[in-house]
């Protein structure tokens, strides 16, 4: 007989820790922009109310997505990194009184940023936040309609790192959701990884998604796009932002084909899906987009870091 968790293993299954770095790591990124590119001041106290605010919504939007997935009939077996709703651990009911705790803590904590932070992050906070509720919630319920790949990308990306920019400058600019499209596009893939999963048991539900419309074979090429897309942007930009768009993107961010090779096995997981002996790590593909995400991110945020760390080295 399996011994059930503790209560703290049981409430990090339902938040889902593995996939908070796809949140977390555009507002480490955005701040990091903020500062070297951007030359704000850097505020430690708004950028802790930043990234913890942030882990409460997305730890909030995991759980109303897990009790809408379960309401549906969606989740009926437990997957490796998450399912405590259906793994018998809490009841749908304390599951969906959580998020809406959790999504009034980090709407409360974003007021007070607001409050110093002025109205230009009032907006993209609200898209955000609107983003993560109607991912799962009709009538709009993105995840269902194929827009949760989307959906995403902006959320857990582009918004992230944009947000936090302006967090510490004050002002919207374009330049960090632009340089964030790269982790915004692993992001996706993390999503996807889950839906490819899921192909069988959504299209039995009714629920559409980017993955069931593909089918298992362009899922696969699909999910290739975009983890070999991500490092294929970076050269993208490392060219454009020195013919076309200023500022230059520097190239430090080759540093981020250190993670190539994990992005290899990766897709050899996927390719592998059909092998019973493989099927686990098939299952665990999701996570393993995460751990890709979390790597390549941190590549970028050092890749903003090393010019300006060396300018002041050598700067009298």
């Amino acid at each position: 007989m399996t011994e059930k968790p503790s209560l703290i293993q049981i409430w990090l299954i339902a938040i889902r820790p593995f996939a908070l770095p796809a949140s977390t790591m555009p507002v480490l990124f955005g701040t990091v922009m903020a500062v070297t590119v951007g030359k704000a001041t850097f505020n430690l106290s708004l950028f802790l109310l930043a990234l913890f605010s942030m882990v409460i919504l997305h730890s909030g939007a995991n759980m109303l997505n897990d009790f809408k997935d379960f309401k549906k009939g969606l989740d009926k077996v437990p997957t490796p990194n998450s399912g405590a709703v259906v793994r018998g651990y809490i009841s749908s009911r304390s599951c969906l009184i959580s998020a809406i705790i959790l999504l009034l803590i980090g709407s409360i904590l974003g007021l007070i940023i607001v409050y110093y932070v002025g109205l230009p992050i009032i907006i993209i906070g609200a898209v955000g936040i609107a983003i993560g509720v109607f991912y799962s919630i009709s009538p709009v319920a993105l995840k269902y309609h194929a827009l949760g790949d989307l959906a995403v990308f902006l959320d857990f990306g582009i918004l992230g790192a944009l947000g936090a920019w302006t967090v510490q400058t004050g002002a919207i600019s374009w330049i960090p959701a632009l340089w964030a499209v790269p982790m915004s596009i692993l992001v996706a893939a993390i999503l996807h990884a889950n839906n490819w999963r899921d192909i069988q048991e959504d299209k039995q539900e009714g629920i559409t998604s980017l993955a069931s419309l593909l089918g298992d074979k362009a899922s696969h090429i699909y999910y290739g796009f975009l983890i070999y897309g991500a490092f294929g942007f970076i050269l993208l930009l490392l060219i454009l932002t020195r013919i076309v768009i200023r500022p230059s993107m520097p190239f430090t961010f080759l540093i981020t084909l250190l993670s190539f090779p994990l992005a290899v096995k990766l897709m050899r997981q996927g390719k592998m899906r059909a092998v019973a002996e493989n099927r686990f790590n098939f299952l665990k593909l999701d996570a393993g987009t995460a751990k890709l995400n979390l790597v390549f991110s941190l590549l970028c945020t050092v890749a903003i870091l090393l010019p300006y760390l060396w300018i002041s080295i050598i700067s009298p």
